[in-house]
């Protein structure tokens, strides 16, 4: 059936239950899981705030990866404690649901198990969530949970 599982994770309750039904689904296919961490480049905004206080860390992108991978890191642990061998985890950098379907693509993922809601901005709410972006990109079968 599924030999490849990828799971986008973001620390939200929506990626957590996607995170255990991949699991489950690994499980029960035998199939190797993998989970993806993507944060956002900053904005030109954010990069102006350091103007007005240049005592905060000058590179947000920097700060943003590195919380990025405590979070592939907690996922990589619930996959782990719920049965799944070796789980791996990345983090990437870019536009959330583009970078998610390209991963899948490249890696050779054949089914992408995301969360129905993550983490989203306000952006996500007057364009749409990633799930749905997801689903509408992506060349192969999604799962949203």
């Amino acid at each position: 059936m599924f030999k490849s599982i990828l799971v986008p994770f973001d620390g939200s309750q929506g990626a957590e239950a996607a995170l255990a039904k991949a699991a489950e689904l690994a499980r029960l296919c035998g199939a190797e899981l993998t989970l993806l961490t993507v944060y956002r480049h900053h904005s030109l905004l954010e990069a102006s705030m350091h103007m007005v206080r240049p005592d905060e860390p000058a590179d947000l992108d920097d700060i943003m990866r590195t919380h990025a991978k405590e979070v592939a890191e907690r996922g990589r642990a619930l996959a782990a404690e719920s049965g799944i061998p070796a789980p791996r985890a990345f983090v990437k950098g870019g536009p959330v649901a583009r970078t998610i379907t390209s991963f899948a693509k490249e890696h050779g993922n054949d089914l992408t198990v995301i969360g129905s809601r993550g983490l989203g901005s306000l952006e996500g709410v007057l364009l749409g969530s990633v799930s749905h972006k997801v689903t509408s990109l992506s060349e192969t079968p999604v799962l949203v949970v």
